[in-house]
């Protein structure tokens, strides 16, 4: 029952989100026909979604085996998916009711506190509840008080970054309506500041002046193309025909393979694009419901590609320069000694994309090129100082990928390793969230005063 109840409905996104608008439209007293409609359409467009970033993972595992294969790079390849699928033997159970509790503690907290932010991506939700219970448990936590102290933290996050991000997330989206509730939000959070700090003047990216001429690559799909099918050919020049036409094409020539690829990825981009904007034209006029009557004025944290189709240019410009930053570092890597990470795509993809959305929306292309480098540069060396914090685990040859699970990872480790005694670093956490609460308390009600002399 708790396995169906974790992995099968809290742990399937489009259920989770759909559980919620359900509750909003209920709490609305909408008509019968209106719930029925509004939730699955919800549900339909996190699947649309999710079918969009299946296609982009599928084609850039084939790009990733050609890479490996041409340029013969071994190293540590950062996949939450995978780190978690294999910890889930030894650390499943304590995952799941870290998984459940926080997210209650995730309510309660945005119902008492100034943070009014539901957190709404659940596959992420399962990671960070993994990695704490596997720091946790090396530091000797078990039972109850593993349990506790592992919801109360994920519940904070689940709250605190996206209050994190949101300053940068109305910059983008111009609104209020929602949030980024994804555990990439220090890296966006990094993008938005270097764009802040390098883009004066700089020009939108989606203000590209194209030729006449070129005017075909105004289209989104037609440019993101015709990028993914330099990528792929390049990549398959040096692989050659015999890898990729044995190993991955079942036979089909491989430049007719790479420019299919190419294809590929752009349909997922243009499928999650589409399911983007469903999923938002539902999900905010149902969580109102939510935000009246459960927690007053909670605003949705939804999956980061919902930002995408608010600048459809730095999204492509974000994933090409978190890759080369990923390049970059993996030759320093080594010479400071700390492992290799190859650059992983799906994470340099999204987190990358979305990471050149926020630095566009503060710095313009130059924010979103330097910024999503910071993006890159971030999420080559975080999962690399993390890798001896996750004991056993660190020698699987995958780690988590994104930036938050680096800076928890790290800091988690940090405090257990400096206060051994578990009741001495329960007592610590509970004293750094509390500090970081009552600071929220005090910067609210500075806010509301200056309101009212308004």
């Amino acid at each position: 029952m708790i396995d169906l109840m974790m992995n099968d409905i809290l742990g399937t996104p489009a259920i989770l989100v759909g559980l919620f608008a359900l509750l909003g439209l209920i709490l609305q007293r909408s008509a019968i026909t209106n719930v029925v409609s509004g939730t699955l359409k919800t549900v339909m467009g996190f699947v649309i979604l999710g079918a969009g970033a299946n296609v982009i993972v599928d084609s850039l595992g084939n790009f990733s085996a050609m890479f490996e294969d041409a340029f013969n790079i071994q190293g540590v390849i950062p996949n939450n998916e995978a780190i978690v699928a294999l910890a889930q033997d030894t650390f499943g159970t304590e995952t799941a009711m870290i998984m459940l509790f926080g997210m209650l503690v995730n309510i309660l907290l945005a119902r008492l506190t100034p943070f009014k932010y539901i957190f709404l991506t659940g596959h992420h939700t399962m990671f960070m509840a993994c990695l704490i219970a596997v720091i946790l448990m090396t530091g000797g936590l078990s039972g109850v008080s593993l349990v506790f102290i592992g919801s109360i933290i994920l519940g904070s996050l689940m709250v605190l970054m996206p209050a994190l991000i949101t300053p940068y997330t109305r910059k983008v989206t111009g609104t209020d309506d929602f949030t980024v509730g994804h555990f990439g939000s220090i890296g966006y959070f990094v993008s938005a500041f270097v764009g802040s700090k390098v883009g004066k003047n700089s020009k939108s990216t989606e203000e590209l002046k194209v030729p006449k001429s070129l005017g075909f690559l105004r289209d989104t799909s037609v440019a993101v193309s015709l990028t993914m099918f330099i990528l792929f050919f390049l990549v398959a020049s040096f692989s050659g025909p015999a890898f990729i036409e044995t190993e991955l094409s079942g036979g089909t020539n491989f430049l007719v393979f790479s420019f299919l690829q190419g294809l590929t990825f752009a349909a997922g981009v243009y499928i999650i694009l589409a399911g983007v904007r469903m999923l938002l034209a539902e999900i905010v006029p149902a969580f109102k419901g939510i935000a009246d009557k459960v927690v007053p004025n909670a605003i949705p944290a939804l999956d980061v590609p919902a930002v995408f189709p608010f600048a459809n240019n730095a999204v492509i410009i974000g994933f090409l320069f978190s890759f080369i930053a990923g390049l970059i570092s993996m030759f320093i890597l080594p010479l400071i000694g700390l492992s290799v990470i190859v650059p992983g795509l799906v994470p340099h993809f999204f987190t990358g994309a979305a990471a050149g959305v926020f630095g566009n929306a503060t710095g313009g292309r130059r924010g979103a090129i330097f910024g999503s480098m910071a993006n890159g540069f971030l999420i080559s060396f975080l999962p690399a100082l993390l890798l001896p914090v996750l004991g056993i685990l660190g020698f699987e040859g995958t780690t988590f990928g994104d930036a938050d699970f680096g800076v928890v990872g790290i800091l988690l480790g940090g405090i257990v390793k400096t206060f051994s005694s578990p009741a001495a670093f329960i007592s610590v956490i509970i004293i750094i969230l509390a500090g970081i609460f009552g600071t929220g308390f005090v910067k609210n009600k500075r806010t509301i005063k200056k309101e009212k002399a308004a």
